[in-house]
């Protein structure tokens, strides 16, 4: 599935996110989304989140259950 892409983002899937501060380096960090932040139905970059541990990044994958 698509991170980009607002509905297939849901609270509860396990996700893999690049933080604002790793946004250069392109360091993955996991975790389980508690909310979704952007709005809109896409965005290029990732839908942004916070994560259940309070990070806040854009979906780069979706893990498979």
């Amino acid at each position: 599935m698509d991170g980009r892409h607002r509905e297939n983002v849901k609270p509860g899937l396990s996700v893999g996110i690049v933080l604002k501060q790793d946004q250069r380096s392109g360091n993955i960090t996991d975790g389980v989304v508690k909310d979704l932040l952007t709005n809109s139905k896409f965005h290029p970059h990732g839908i942004k989140v916070r994560l259940e541990d309070g990070s806040v990044g854009r979906v780069k994958h979706i893990n498979e259950e």
